[in-house]
């Protein structure tokens, strides 16, 4: 788990967003794009031999087949289906890592197939089950306090604790869904101030006013939304500032 004073930054790339690069040098972590919701053969090759050549740790980013709505469309699939899709994606991405002379260090899922992992069990195990079977070193990525989180322990897995700093959260500790107000959030000097929040003292406020206790290990800049890249410049150079490192830390507690 990172220490008092560190934090894993981590973004998505792969995705189409043109801001690729830049983000490489801002954080530890990249969550690469599978080609199931985004991105295809060519663009995880560019992206892995990026992320080796900078230093920044390889992360899968598997999702439901879904292009047409950019993985964002839930899913009622059996377990036997979520795992064997993820496996797949995994593979994919972990070839293009050997060749590169790198490798996959985590496995965080994208959109509707990690909201629904984050409350479903049987869709949490499978996604354990497939990173388990497939390399257990291999870290995974989930909400702050979700059954994803639990599975992977459970899996005996490393699991990493994610919260994000522009995306509104409910008083359970549930992400807001993009489809309703207060699900994003734009405004620089908030997402700064939730972003040491989340760190420092380990809460977010939730749209409805309340503080919610969260364990941020790994926090996720966005890159695609208009002001995305800015944010992740301003909350590095933030973070710096404060004396926080960023660092992507796979030693379990």
């Amino acid at each position: 788990m990172n220490l008092p004073g560190q934090i894993d930054l981590n973004a998505d790339l792969g995705e189409g967003c043109g801001s690729d690069d830049a983000l490489l040098d801002l954080v530890s972590s990249a969550n690469i794009a599978c080609g199931w919701h985004a991105g295809g053969a060519a663009i995880m090759r560019t992206c892995v031999r990026a992320a080796v050549e900078k230093g920044v740790a390889i992360g899968a980013h598997p999702s439901f087949y879904d292009p047409a709505n950019f993985g964002r469309k839930e899913m009622d699939l059996p377990p036997e289906e979520i795992y064997a899709g993820v496996l797949y994606q995994l593979g994919a991405l972990s070839a293009f890592a050997i060749a590169a002379r790198g490798r996959v260090a985590h496995l965080k899922p994208h959109g509707a197939l990690y909201n629904q992992a984050a409350r479903s069990v049987p869709m949490a195990e499978a996604i354990a089950a497939a990173v388990r079977d497939f390399d257990p070193s291999i870290a995974v990525f989930g909400l702050a306090n979700s059954q994803l989180i639990d599975a992977a322990r459970r899996a005996g897995l490393l699991a990493i604790e994610e919260a994000f700093a522009d995306r509104g959260y409910r008083s359970d500790g549930s992400l807001v869904p993009r489809s309703e107000p207060g699900a994003l959030i734009d405004d620089e000097d908030a997402v700064l101030e939730r972003s040491l929040a989340m760190v420092r003292e380990q809460r977010v406020r939730a749209v409805s006013g309340e503080w919610v206790p969260l364990k941020a290990q790994t926090l996720c800049l966005h890159g695609d939304g208009p002001h995305a890249l800015a944010f992740a410049r301003r909350i590095r150079a933030r973070f710096d500032a404060e004396g926080i490192e960023v660092t992507a830390m796979r030693v379990a507690a």
